[in-house]
């Protein structure tokens, strides 16, 4: 490769150099401009001088592999790559503000406003795998936020792609990344796993709500290796007033074993959204890390010390959907919600990570003072609620695969396909009602739900309809049902 011409004022395939913006340990930040371009620019050169680490080529080639198929708003927006026989380059959007490392000073957060920007970057890491990728450098120089809200993911230097050759993982035989933010199945040469970006999201959480990294600053290969069979101090040995259901997620994400995190940062996401709903095991209370004898069991257990096998990113996924179930708690909907249970048993059946999000819509009056009571003095709402963790018994669900949800709104299709959206939900199961007048000129409420969800929506006609009415596609998304 040539000896690098940027420099303030050149122009590179239209790209009008400016000020450097920032010098790291594998490439450089220049400003840069473009006539065809409104949005800010920046242009992400490797370093490549005499002495210079030989990984950073390989780094800007994987993202110059892997930033052109990343779309949404958790990843910066990609406009052009250079050719290595002449300039080797990334071209990005330019996100305003700064990164998460300026919070450092700032540590620990609040509980609750640190679980909030876990929760955002929990979704964007969502957003990502599904993109069949796993970014491996979590940590808070490489999140930064748009004004709108949305974390951003930068750096995909170290990122694996599913679909695409992993050249760090070729070319090298150490687990590059940031030490303290390092997976344990990372140092096993493990690079295909989605739950590694989990565990460093954990680290992260830990280290924003006590002020400690609970792997310390360690940059040794032996004092990483640590990891494979010893656990943190739990957060409550550091602080006794730390929230159980906190510590509860933060134990979850940093298991040694990735089968016992959490299966997916949908999930993740989705529990930081609800913490009154969280379910709390043994790890909510300790104060203590694993006695010797566990840990002697890890260090001497071959099997942790030993790659696992290849994963499926997307399979993985697949396998772990958020699924939803629309209710309605009325006792004249009685079949058709023995109906909806066979069907959501159906589906559970075949995805033993999935989680199931039972809904409810307690409908609310445009003009007239909703009482919250009912006629027998019972609180509407809870009543709803206990209706809803009934209706799921029969399941026989682990507490930890199932929530409950009584949300209030004028509008019932509207609040379902917010809350499908906000939660990330895959799949929406919800029943169709019987023909009437007032259905026929306003709309039903799983009509509009399977039109305009942006997931797989199932509706459900009850048993003594199926037989007169045969499900259609619907106009959208492939495995839609029409109501």
């Amino acid at each position: 490769m040539a000896r690098s011409k940027i420099q303030p004022g050149a122009v590179i395939d239209g790209y009008t150099i400016g000020d450097r913006v920032h010098i790291g340990g594998m490439a450089t930040l220049w400003s840069a401009s473009h006539p065809g371009i409104e949005v800010p620019l920046l242009m992400k050169v490797p370093r490549v001088s005499e002495g210079e680490d030989p990984a950073a080529i390989v780094s800007l080639e994987m993202e110059q592999m892997i930033l052109p198929r990343l779309s949404g708003p958790h990843v910066p927006a990609c406009f052009g790559v250079g050719d290595f026989t002449r300039e080797a380059y990334v071209v990005i959007e330019r996100i305003p503000g700064q990164t998460l490392y300026q919070r450092l000073p700032d540590l620990p957060l609040p509980c609750e406003e640190a679980s909030m920007i876990a929760a955002k970057i929990a979704a964007a890491l969502a957003d990502l795998h599904r993109q069949n990728v796993i970014h491996h450098d979590i940590k808070p120089s490489s999140i930064m936020f748009r004004p709108s809200g949305e974390a951003v993911l930068i750096d995909f230097g170290l990122s694996h792609h599913n679909h695409l050759p992993d050249l760090l993982q070729e070319e090298f035989h150490l687990p590059f990344g940031t030490a303290p933010y390092t997976a344990p199945e990372r140092l096993l040469g493990v690079r295909d796993d989605p739950r590694s970006d989990l565990f460093s999201l954990g680290v992260l959480l830990y280290f924003f709500t006590t002020g400690v990294r609970p792997f310390g600053e360690t940059e040794t290969m032996r004092g990483m290796r640590r990891r494979l069979w010893r656990d943190p101090h739990p957060p409550r040995k550091l602080k006794s007033d730390y929230p159980p259901w906190l510590q509860e997620v933060v134990l979850r994400c940093l298991e040694i074993e990735p089968v016992w995190r959490y299966p997916t940062a949908s999930q993740l996401a989705f529990e930081l959204a609800y913490p009154n709903q969280i379910k709390l095991t043994a790890r909510s209370e300790r104060t203590k890390r694993d006695p010797l004898s566990t840990v002697w069991r890890r260090r001497f257990n071959r099997g942790l010390t030993q790659p696992k096998p290849k994963s499926d990113v997307a399979a993985h996924l697949a396998s772990s959907p958020i699924v939803a179930v629309a209710l309605d708690t009325a006792q004249e909907s009685a079949s058709l919600n023995e109906a909806l249970r066979v069907t959501a048993a159906r589906i559970l059946a075949t995805l033993p990570s999935a989680r199931l999000a039972c809904v409810n819509v307690l409908k609310l009056g445009r003009i007239t003072i909703d009482r919250t009571l009912d006629e027998e003095g019972q609180n509407k709402h809870v009543d709803r609620l206990v209706a809803l963790k009934h209706w799921a018994s029969p399941l026989k669900l682990d507490e930890n695969r199932l929530t409950v949800h009584v949300l209030e709104a004028v509008d019932p299709a509207a609040a379902i396909l917010d809350f499908v959206e906000v939660n990330h939900v895959d799949h929406i199961v919800i029943g169709a009602r019987q023909n009437s007048l007032k259905r026929a000129l306003l709309g039903s409420v799983s009509a509009k739900v399977a039109s305009e969800a942006a997931c797989t929506v199932t509706v459900v006609r009850p048993p003594r309809l199926a037989s007169l009415h045969e499900p259609q596609r619907a106009n959208g998304n492939p495995g839609e049902l029409s109501a």
